[in-house]
């Protein structure tokens, strides 16, 4: 980009993306200075005089840094991006931008953004004889992240205090946080280093310091001694998904008295936050619990609770159907077209008997309920249909008629047949004028199951609603499963 176009800011703010927009970034004035602020790992935020106008802007792309800074530039400021897809956009803080500045192509991977800035007036006091505002910002390719540097400043903004706790807190749950679902994966590009400058420190000292395990909520860093001056970095298993499942090295030494931390092999998408995260843990008393924990633990508290409130949910919605009682596991066992939880809205105490008893009784409860609702719809004496009881109290199988595909050309004979009893009834909690002939039938091909209580419970539930609104409670009185 040669020339400088128009670019419109809103509270004296801009921001720079090097991805398509899909988180909140860090709120302002956490880490940066009065040009340039870290936002994610993909967006920081420049810092105009003017709160809301235009401003001229240009994107000037390098193979390097620039050897020197021009004296005319009055404020300049340095801050590290990833960049997975090589593209690069300006917009202003509500989302207007220029033709001229939306995926400008610069270099894919880990980008250093350099911003210069002169002429910073507020409009208040800008007069018609001002130079317009400029901001200017260079981009490089890079294999290592730095931090931010405040190379430059022009006084027009107030400094704020830096707060590299709440940073850290930030970056380490966006390390750790899963992919969004509408978020591109990073494509497979180098990995990169993070370099740090601690306090005063010996590397000796340094390496008391950090080795050892660092908490991150459920999971934890393994920090672990390979050589005098070297660690390996390393996700321990935890039950979500681990960051990065490859270990990283971290290299101590020292530069004039202070020590300089340096962790290569690092995913170019966490290197930005992991400059912060070290910041934190190198600038952090060593009796203190780092800046994520409190928050990771109370978000995995409010899950916790969460979690046992659906469970209580589940447990009271299941009971509700169950006739107000959760099942017990014999009960959960039963196929899914059992009707245990439809005898258990009918008589929940009546299906636990049920479910007490020996197998053979079941047996004999099974045959006995399917005998009743014969007789109460005038079935008993159709001759098929007694010939079909007394093969089942025998221990022989039930005719092909009730047994293949569904029985439904038994419930045809039934319903078809003008020399069928055809009688109506209003049935339990249902409809009125329902063929009873066909309600009591499934009471009979409940002999088929070979599970002995899946047959008890199918067999009196569909002969009790044989039986009708009327007479349903005083059938299910005298079914023969004995008294709790």
């Amino acid at each position: 980009m040669d020339s400088f176009v128009r670019q419109f800011v809103d509270y004296c703010q801009y921001q720079v993306r090097s991805a398509p927009f899909w988180r909140e970034g860090m709120h302002p004035y956490v880490v940066g200075d009065d040009l340039l602020h870290v936002s994610s790992p993909t967006e920081c935020t420049g810092f105009a005089g003017t709160h809301t106008g235009w401003i001229e802007l240009r994107v000037v792309v390098r193979d390097g840094p620039p050897a020197e800074i021009m004296d005319d530039w009055e404020a300049v400021s340095e801050t590290t991006l990833w960049c997975p897809h090589g593209l690069l956009s300006v917009v202003s803080l509500l989302g207007s931008t220029t033709d001229g500045l939306v995926d400008v192509p610069v270099p894919a991977g880990l980008i250093r953004i350099r911003a210069h800035a002169r002429h910073r007036r507020h409009e208040s006091v800008r007069t018609d004889d001002d130079p317009p505002e400029q901001h200017e910002l260079h981009v490089w390719p890079v294999v290592e992240d730095t931090g931010p540097a405040s190379l430059r400043s022009d006084g027009t903004r107030r400094a704020w205090e830096q707060q590299p706790a709440k940073a850290a807190e930030y970056a380490m749950i966006d390390v750790i946080r899963p992919y969004d679902t509408h978020e591109e994966r990073d494509p497979g590009l180098p990995r990169v280093a993070v370099v740090r400058r601690g306090g005063p420190m010996t590397v000796t000292e340094g390496m008391r310091l950090l080795e050892g395990r660092l908490p991150v909520g459920d999971r934890e860093v393994h920090l672990s001694r390979t050589a005098g001056d070297t660690l390996t970095w390393r996700w321990a298993p935890a039950t979500a998904e681990l960051p990065d499942d490859r270990p990283s090295t971290v290299r101590l030494a020292t530069a004039d008295g202070r020590l300089v931390v340096r962790h290569e092999g690092v995913l170019g998408r966490h290197a930005v936050m992991l400059g912060l995260v070290w910041d934190h843990l190198l600038g952090k008393a060593p009796d203190t619990p780092p800046a994520w924990e409190p928050i990771l633990h109370a978000r995995a508290a409010e899950q916790a609770a969460r979690a046992e409130q659906a469970r209580r949910q589940r447990a009271q919605q299941e009971a509700k159907s169950w006739g107000g009682t959760p099942p017990t596991d014999r009960l959960r066992a039963l196929p899914l077209d059992s009707q245990a939880k439809s005898l258990a809205r009918l008589d929940r105490p009546l299906l636990d008997r049920l479910a007490a008893l020996p197998a053979e009784r079941q047996h004999e409860v099974a045959l006995w309920a399917a005998r009743r609702a014969m007789r109460v719809s005038g079935l008993e004496h159709v001759g098929w249909i007694a010939e079909a009881l007394d093969a089942a109290a025998a221990g022989l199988a039930l005719p092909a008629v009730l047994t293949e595909d569904h029985g439904q050309a038994a419930f045809r004979r039934i319903l078809d047949d003008p020399t069928m009893p055809r009688t109506l009834v209003t049935l339990p909690g249902g409809p009125p004028h329902f063929v009873q002939q066909a309600a009591a039938l499934p009471a009979l091909r409940a002999l088929i199951l070979d599970d002995p209580l899946a047959a008890a419970i199918d067999a009196v539930y569909n002969a009790a609603i044989a039986h009708g609104e009327d007479g349903c409670a005083a059938f299910l009185a005298e079914v023969p499963a004995g008294r709790g």
